[in-house]
């Protein structure tokens, strides 16, 4: 029996600093290197996740945008992917300009990973974000340039709940949606992915790659269930929300108190 490992990463690989410790490094670097087969899903960018783990350098797939790419963690190499259709891109397109509300746009633009939004039109939270940005990804773009070019595969939609609600019920039947409120800004967001582009979706793909047998996850808020629900054992942080603590098999120690790496200890046996 083969078993993948994967830990979400904000809330629950990550501490309060937003920052692996040195703990949860070395722990999941001597279980990788024992055989340990381990992945952390997230819907972060590599650019953003890379720094926030920087100590922890074991080979490992990384699931990323919360399912829209697998990574190579130490070449980059894209294991797999997940696009809009050009019929979906111009759905949305259509949507967002309809109800001139203008999101920002992660897309391969000459083969290069870009996100693009426009300066002028963009809300003050989706600019506050995009401040805290900075690296070759960003792609300010004026109001006469289109923001839905390139290969699309992310879409993040930053305002109030009372404003993202309704886009949020007109579109979660026909894409993969998630809309919740960021555990730091407590901005609220609304990320738009290709429906076949989750992190429940990404793992059992990347179960298959690897030849795993079972799954266990780790886990701390709403957009963790879809994976929780595909795993064979589902491990709950302290400090999670209780709907996913309800689904859990177990409740683990606290983000803060490195619980993963902890319960990796006391549990790892070897496959």
């Amino acid at each position: 029996m083969k078993t993948l490992y994967v830990s979400d990463l904000d809330g629950t690989l990550l501490n309060s600093q937003q920052k692996t410790s040195n703990f949860t490094n070395q722990t999941i670097a001597h279980y990788v290197n024992k055989g340990m087969l381990f992945s952390y899903a997230t819907a972060r960018s590599y650019y953003s996740a890379k720094p926030a783990t920087m100590g922890l350098t074991a080979k490992i797939p990384l699931i990323l945008y919360n399912g829209a790419f697998i990574i190579d963690n130490i070449t980059q190499e894209i294991i797999l992917s997940n696009f809009f259709s050009d019929d979906e891109v111009a759905d949305l397109s259509l949507f967002f300009s309809q109800n001139h509300f203008y999101p920002i746009v992660y897309s391969f633009r000459n083969n290069q990973e870009k996100f693009s939004y426009y300066s002028s039109l963009a809300t003050k939270e989706e600019l506050d974000f995009v401040s805290t940005r900075h690296d070759i990804r960003k792609n300010p773009i004026q109001q006469s340039e289109p923001l839905f070019s390139g290969d699309v595969f992310y879409i993040s939609c930053i305002a109030t709940k009372e404003k993202l609600e309704p886009f949020y019920q007109c579109l979660k039947n026909k894409y993969q949606c998630i809309f919740s409120q960021d555990i730091y800004s407590q901005d609220w967001w609304l990320e738009i992915l290709p429906k076949k582009a989750s992190k429940a979706n990404a793992i059992l793909q990347l179960k298959d790659y690897l030849h795993c047998d079972k799954v266990i996850a780790f886990g701390d808020g709403l957009n963790d269930i879809s994976m929780f629900k595909i795993a064979d054992e589902c491990y709950a942080v302290e400090n999670a929300c209780e709907q996913l603590k309800q689904l859990a098999t177990a409740i683990i120690g606290h983000h803060d108190q490195d619980g993963v790496a902890k319960w990796i200890i006391d549990n790892y046996r070897g496959d």
